[in-house]
């Protein structure tokens, strides 16, 4: 009998869940950044909110137990956190807020013990990468200091009070605009380090190239950082090398000497050896990292060799010296791992992620404390990320940031799959996404999401855009086809000069698996996808006309025009096809959707943000055009003051949703 209520109770609850809606965006949170205390007692992160008055984020900084006890808002500050820190004795925490008037932030010390703050920083620009010197008398901090400003000519002097045009804007850069942020001022990121009492900074790097991923030595006298200090920096963006530094910008010393990137270098506890991540530039689509160790000086450099085919970021040294924990992604799943210095790898915890709000990308972050203790952001497909901790032996979620909202939620079912592909037979995987209330014996019209990158993956991970889809009564199907990253180098490096090639098929063969399984109608079949996501679909319903309708997101439709002329114009020759675009037409045309677009029959949206930078609205007005001239059912849809992130704002991404759904349903049989 108590069987049977507990069946009923079930039940009665599942069917009180309401769906999840587009209003719903503005209400999730997730946790971000969060640091462990060195003694392994609490936990600080960021807190990230949607507000739906601003149509925005905004970010305050939280503290918890690690049994997720005593769980509050760490300061009454009102304006947006960022980069919390410990201490290396745990009594105080800096981090940036956002100044009163709006213009720029400062750096701020709380004091655990009186719960005090203050702001100890007066900065011309905002600071990043916040990092205490071991001996917890300075802050270390990057940021960007403006160089002159080119200018060609004199300007007439104008009238009093009159209003003249802005004056000329000049570059002779090679990078002078960034999607995102849009025209980049002329400059440099610097090193600079602050009293933690307050005072002047002090700016350590003067060399006029840009500076990253800096950090302390044991004695907290130097600083190790990667740059790139050739002559040709500009060209040879691909590469950098580590260098250490005085704090009083003294001896700078050149550590490494390759061609490629030498980068996240990191002390051993004894200050005796630096770890850190590279690769010797082989020219090509996709490379992972090898992980590296050397003596503080930057001799007896050695490989750590590893079984492990996946790409390694973020390293943390052991306490006890013996090896170092990092971040890579496994089949589509966030994890953090732990390697010995003889090479021995083991998982340590799954589930990394859930701060890409939107699509079910990667990302996430994690700290160690000083007892090899772990808090990081965990996500699974029915919530974004919240923070776990591992206590060396297993992991608890200690915060549930989105109970309120998603436990009164029906989700449906997300289910792993995994099929073959017909050009080699390699297995590919991807996920399914199943409406609320799902039904094995009923056929669902079927939605194709591809992502994009193509250098990226979809995984296991909470998304807004997915649950959308499949709470309208579609199934969501998201592939992870060749070229996509977490499979190894060689599965990711298989669009070298075949893009969009056979991925294509990889997809296809995905969607006939689903057809297998009997739910899917397949005369209800749609795709959609943004930016490598929008060049697969567009270059889909090129290929077939098997899709009742599709939607292009930000799509790349001609290569040749895309390369010189969007931000990142020039990445592509070599990497992706042999030469400039000048010197091998036909290989960047043959690979352009563009190309394709006779054969197109499927009614198609085609969707860009105003401001984007990445796949600018020129290309995404290509196909739109052309199909319009062929009288092909199409419909134009810009994103105002949208960047390539077209959705970055929660009314972009309800938007972004429901004009796909709109598109898909005008169809729907």
């Amino acid at each position: 009998m108590k069987r049977y209520l507990s069946i009923i109770i079930t039940l009665s609850f599942l069917s009180s869940q309401e769906r999840f809606s587009n209003l719903d965006v503005f209400n999730l949170q997730y946790a971000r950044d969060p640091q462990i205390s060195p003694t392994s007692s609490k936990v600080i992160y960021v807190r990230t909110k949607m507000d739906i008055m601003k149509d925005g984020k905004t970010s305050s900084i939280w503290i918890v137990d690690i049994d997720g006890k005593n769980h509050q808002k760490l300061t009454s500050n009102i304006n947006n956190e960022s980069s919390p820190r410990w201490s290396p004795d745990g009594k105080r925490i800096t981090f940036v807020s956002s100044s009163d008037d709006g213009n720029g932030s400062e750096i701020y010390i709380y004091w655990v013990d009186s719960k005090q703050y203050s702001v100890i920083s007066q900065l011309n620009k905002s600071p990043s990468n916040l990092k205490w010197s071991p001996s917890g008398e300075y802050i270390g901090f990057s940021m960007f200091m403006t160089d002159n400003v080119l200018s060609l000519v004199t300007p007439p002097k104008k009238p009093k009070d009159a209003n003249w045009a802005p004056p000329a804007r000049i570059t002779d850069r090679l990078k002078h605009e960034s999607d995102g942020s849009g025209y980049i001022d002329k400059g440099f990121n610097h090193l600079f380090y602050i009293s933690a009492d307050g005072g002047s900074p002090v700016q350590v790097t003067s060399e006029s190239y840009n500076h990253k991923d800096f950090n302390w030595s044991k004695d907290s006298k130097k600083i190790i950082f990667s740059s790139n200090y050739t002559e040709n920096w500009e060209y040879d963006f691909r590469n950098s090398e580590m260098y250490s530094i005085k704090i009083n910008g003294s001896s700078l010393t050149q550590l490494t000497k390759r061609k490629g990137p030498d980068y996240g270098g990191v002390f051993s506890p004894d200050g005796k050896k630096i770890a850190y991540l590279g690769f010797t530039d082989k020219v090509q689509t996709y490379q992972i990292n090898k992980l590296y160790l050397m003596n503080a000086d930057g001799s007896a450099k050695k490989e750590i060799k590893t079984t492990l085919d996946r790409n390694m970021s973020s390293l943390k040294w052991a306490s006890d010296g013996k090896g170092l924990y990092f971040k890579y992604d496994n089949f589509g799943n966030g994890k953090i791992g732990y390697i010995s210095i003889s090479g021995k790898t083991k998982k340590i915890a799954d589930n990394l992620g859930g701060t890409t709000i939107g699509r079910p990308y990667g990302g996430g972050s994690y700290s160690l404390s000083k007892t090899d203790r772990i808090a990081f952001t965990m996500t699974t497909p029915y919530h974004p990320a919240d923070i776990a901790y591992y206590d060396g032996r297993k992991t608890d979620r200690i915060t549930s940031l989105n109970n309120d909202l998603l436990l009164n939620r029906d989700l449906g079912e997300i289910n792993e799959i995994w099929y073959e592909s017909s050009v080699d037979g390699r297995r590919i995987q991807g996920w399914i996404a199943k409406p609320p209330g799902f039904d094995s014996n009923k056929k669902y019209p079927l939605i194709v999401e591809n992502h994009g990158g193509p250098i990226s993956n979809y995984g296991d991970r909470f998304s807004p855009e997915i649950l959308l889809y499949s709470a309208s009564d579609y199934v969501v199907f998201y592939p992870n086809p060749r070229g996509s990253t977490s499979y190894g180098e060689e599965f990711g490096n298989l669009l070298y000069r075949n893009y969009p090639g056979d991925d294509y098929h990889d997809v296809m063969d995905g969607v006939d698996r689903l057809l297998e399984l009997g739910y899917v109608d397949k005369n209800n079949l749609y795709v959609t996808g943004g930016s490598a996501g929008g060049i697969m679909t567009a270059w889909i319903v090129g290929k077939t006309k098997r899709f009742k309708a599709a939607a292009v997101i930000k799509p790349v439709m001609n290569w040749i025009s895309k390369t010189l002329v969007a931000d990142n114009y020039f990445y592509y020759a070599n990497s992706r096809y042999k030469g400039q675009p000048w010197e091998n037409f036909e290989e960047y045309w043959k690979f352009s959707p563009i190309s394709l677009v006779g054969n197109i029959e499927t009614p198609t949206m085609v969707m860009v943000g105003t401001y984007d930078l990445r796949t600018p609205p020129s290309e995404a007005k290509q196909l739109y055009h052309a199909l319009k001239i062929r009288k092909i059912e199409t419909v134009y849809v810009e994103i105002p003051e949208a960047y390539h992130g077209i959705a970055s704002k929660p009314s972009q991404l309800i938007a972004k949703i429901d004009h796909i759904l709109y598109w898909f349903n005008k169809y729907k049989e």
